[in-house]
């Protein structure tokens, strides 16, 4: 349903510059959008756009003037177009309600009020669901699990035994909570199982992506922080803990008992050791691996990973290499030809 400029201005609590009655029906990137759409331009980088977009309006910065195209004026356009999409689409995703007949719970397991069970999913004893709680069909909860109120599980996820999870806790589908933490020793030439005998502990307002796999603790737990959000396919050993508010994305790989701060965000394909401190507010960019501690506000790149700054000079000395080798090999050959003369 289309709504005017002036309304979605007022949502997000912008500043309008433009016709107020502006029609507005869709959301795009800048680059795709059409007449009807609203963008956003969050990156100055991406200012060339300005001037050839078709989007009706735009959400841009304080500070930022557009010709010929209302704006609305925000200090942060990128939350500004996240409130613009949900009230030009709202969520209405409804869930299932009742407890399956198929569904295997057992006896002495607390279900709160209005919590949702679906098929073939199995509550092992010991275990509790809070109110309105929704799992979905095929899902294992193990013995003496919590989960706790307003969590979203979806289809075909584990949770293994003395598994806490905490309210409003949402769990993509196929993730591994609990798994045993890869412990062994060597003796004689095989590789004997550790026990690993602690649990994991999630936090409330977590997210946790799809095929994302976190190990308990050998011993005590392992733990992931309050609002913390877990893209799909990470792999999270035992012991580890991270902290509050991380961001930590897809095909990441923690090692065991490596200790993640607050607002940590380590981005696609990045990697820690284990037993090693990632400090708060620091940034582990893609495809980077930690293999020492860092200090808060660290902004790290590359393998192994070093300051951003100095990874960026390496990497463009790392590109001149052909030809700082053809003029070695130039200026050898001028002094072989100057001592032949000599």
């Amino acid at each position: 349903m289309a709504k005017t400029l002036g309304e979605i201005a007022r949502f997000v609590n912008g500043e309008l510059v433009g016709d107020a009655a502006t029609p507005v029906s869709g959301v795009a990137g800048i680059e795709d959008a059409r007449e009807g759409d609203i963008t956003f331009l969050a990156s100055p980088k991406y200012a060339a756009f300005l001037s050839r977009t078709a989007a009706s309006a735009v959400i841009v910065g304080r500070d930022v003037s557009v010709k010929g195209k209302p704006v609305i004026r925000t200090d942060n356009p990128s939350l500004a177009f996240v409130k613009a999409v949900s009230f030009l689409f709202p969520q209405q995703q409804t869930h299932f309600e009742g407890i399956h007949a198929s569904a295997s719970i057992a006896k002495g397991v607390k279900l709160g009020k209005k919590t949702a069970v679906g098929a073939f999913v199995v509550i092992e004893e010991g275990s509790s669901v809070g109110d309105n709680t929704v799992i979905y069909p095929h899902t294992y909860v193990g013995r003496d699990c919590s989960i706790g109120k307003d969590a979203l599980i979806y289809a075909n996820v584990s949770i293994r035994e003395r598994t806490a999870i905490g309210d409003r806790v949402i769990i993509q589908n196929g993730a591994v909570i609990g798994s045993d933490g890869f412990g062994f020793v060597t003796i004689n030439g095989r590789h004997e199982k550790i026990p690993q005998v602690g649990c994991v502990v999630i936090e409330d307002d977590v997210e946790i992506g799809a095929n994302t796999t976190i190990d308990r603790a050998r011993f005590d737990k392992t733990v992931i922080g309050a609002g913390t959000k877990i893209d799909n396919l990470v792999q999270i050993a035992h012991n580890v803990t991270i902290g509050k508010n991380c961001l930590i994305v897809a095909q990441t790989g923690i090692a065991g008992s490596a200790a993640i701060g607050n607002n940590v965000i380590m981005a696609g394909q990045s990697a820690s050791v284990g037993h090693v401190t990632i400090g708060d507010n620091s940034v582990v960019m893609a495809r980077s691996g930690v293999s020492k501690s860092l200090a808060p506000g660290s902004i790290v790149w590359g393998t192994p990973a070093q300051p951003a700054d100095e990874e960026k000079k390496a990497r463009v000395l790392y590109q001149n290499l052909p030809k700082l080798f053809d003029t070695v090999k130039e200026l050898k050959k001028q002094l072989e030809k100057k001592d032949n003369r000599g």
